[in-house]
């Protein structure tokens, strides 16, 4: 018997169980669903939680469950026609929701992979040499960059070779995220929570704070709302379900490894980082905040204080965490760019052509070159602009939703398929509303400064 015979029998085994036994039983099998967080959780997800609790307190911890809520939304269903139909995702999407949405969903993957890995390894490498240099290391910015390059290409290149080495993969990235939340877990320990009372209110939805220090609370928002789920995240996903051999009997193992894989560690690790900034700067000491200018290595210096967090806490487990959100973030995010490139091409991904494409978003080392003095605010403009590209991919996935031609009897019908359906336009309409309110309100003003 197969190792994937094998786990299709603790499936059907683990089916006949009640709920309780038969969720703890699917946590072991689970994979995909880590693999999105430790996408999701990079940098650009660690600024946007760090300003908003510097500026704002508890005030914004609604956005990113709820951003992340939106995008378990669409990914499960993304889940559910991959496994349903066993059809490669690319050509389906091409065939049933057209050839703009198949290669503007491809294109957004690569592009948004790209884009990202300029301000992910200035983040990392800004921040290694904060760390070498608490340590009594001088290093230089770009050789803090290559170290991190090479890492991430070695760990990206696991994911092409066996079944054990998909899984090894899988581990390495597991362990990334519960280091992560691990970290800031113990940052809020340290600093403790000042004001608990107020923690419940934050989390209420839709609630925008105004203004602070010239951090605007709606562009917070929507740089969250864009940070959850990235174009290249909805390109990965399904391929990462396929190359893990999942196939009809995992849809509901799909749906769990999303919430417990994806949204709670998503969740978890986001929210802490707000109450951690929020506990420190805005409960704290508002003046340490000083807007958009501080650098990562600076906030790490600020929480090092001995009258706060102390250098081992402040530096240490703070830096390692920003390095391994930064990391997690660059190796999934060659992946994409390998798997979309392949697709745009017709080629098989693997081998020379595939190592290619997952090569391309490397030249974001430059970033920690060009960009070592980047401030944190870098994180969140980055944030809004990949955002732009995600809605193509989401209107796509609505279409092949809703396509008998593709689902057949798989197509999701009475009234779980149509409030699915409803969800899935909900969150594009949302994200599609935010982020045109800030095309409307922010692009004219840069346009005007560029010009004069």
């Amino acid at each position: 018997m197969s190792e994937q015979d094998d786990e299709i029998g603790q499936l059907h085994a683990l089916d006949a169980k009640s709920f309780l036994p038969r969720t703890f039983g699917y946590l072991r099998l689970i994979g995909p669903g880590y693999m999105q967080s430790a996408m999701t959780l990079g940098g650009g997800t660690a600024f946007a939680s760090i300003f908003a609790g510097a500026a704002f307190g508890y005030q914004l911890l609604w956005v990113a469950p709820v951003a992340m809520l939106f995008g378990v939304i669409v990914l499960s269903a993304v889940a559910h026609q991959t496994l349903s139909t066993g059809e490669n995702p690319f050509q389906a999407m091409k065939r049933h929701a057209g050839p703009f949405f198949a290669y503007g969903w491809a294109f957004g993957g690569i592009a948004s992979s790209i884009i990202w890995q300029f301000a992910q390894y200035a983040l990392a490498s800004a921040m290694l040499v904060a760390l070498a240099e608490n340590a009594g290391y001088e290093v230089s910015s770009g050789a803090m960059g290559a170290a991190a390059l090479v890492w991430c290409v070695a760990v990206a290149l696991l994911y092409d070779s066996t079944p054990r080495f998909v899984r090894l993969y899988e581990n390495i990235i597991k362990g990334t995220v519960w280091f992560i939340i691990a970290c800031f877990g113990f940052v809020v320990i340290k600093s403790g929570i000042p004001h608990p009372e107020d923690l419940l209110e934050g989390f209420v939805p839709f609630r925008i704070p105004g203004e602070n220090s010239g951090v605007i609370g709606t562009e917070l928002v929507v740089s969250g709302l864009a940070a959850a789920v990235g174009a290249n995240m909805v390109f990965v996903y399904p391929y990462t379900l396929r190359k893990r051999g999942w196939g009809r009997d995992h849809r509901r193992l799909a749906r769990i490894d999303l919430g417990f894989g994806m949204f709670l560690p998503y969740a978890i690790a986001a929210s802490l980082m707000v109450i951690a900034s929020a506990s420190v700067f805005y409960y704290g000491d508002p003046e340490l905040f000083s807007g958009k200018n501080i650098a990562p290595w600076q906030a790490a210096e600020m929480l090092a204080a001995p009258d706060r967090l102390g250098p081992t806490v402040g530096m240490w487990v703070f830096g390692l965490g920003i390095v391994a959100m930064a990391v997690s973030s660059i190796t999934m995010q060659m992946l994409c760019s390998g798997f979309a490139l392949c697709e745009m091409f017709g080629w098989k991904p693997e081998g020379p052509r595939y190592k290619l494409g997952l090569l391309l978003p490397a030249v974001g080392v430059l970033g920690s070159v060009f960009w070592n003095d980047m401030r944190l605010w870098v994180a969140v403009p980055t944030n809004v602009f990949c955002g732009f590209l995600l809605p193509v991919a989401y209107i796509g996935f609505i279409r092949l939703q809703g396509s008998k031609s593709y689902l057949g009897a798989d197509l999701p019908t009475g009234r779980l398929g149509i409030l699915w359906r409803v969800g899935m336009v909900v969150s594009t309409a949302v994200l599609v509303g935010f982020l045109g309110w800030f095309a409307w309100s922010k692009v004219p003003g840069w346009w005007d400064a560029i010009l004069s």
